[in-house]
């Protein structure tokens, strides 16, 4: 998953999947895009394409290093 921040919003995109959704905050983006990742893989088998469940770690950044 990759998370951008933009002007107004974070947005997020999955990097292996056609998935994309945003927040107003990092966690609301973060909270969205597995949702969407959820929906979308819902009637799918996840052996079939060599997906398994895992789980990100997110890292903050002190204020002085965001952009």
């Amino acid at each position: 998953m990759r998370v951008y921040r933009g002007e107004k919003y974070y947005v997020a995109e999955c990097v292996d999947l056609p998935v994309v959704s945003q927040g107003g905050t990092l966690d609301e983006a973060v909270e969205n895009i597995r949702e969407a990742i959820s929906l979308r893989l819902e009637e799918e088998d996840l052996s079939e394409r060599d997906m398994f469940p895992c789980f990100p770690i997110l890292v903050k950044l002190p204020e002085w290093l965001r952009l």
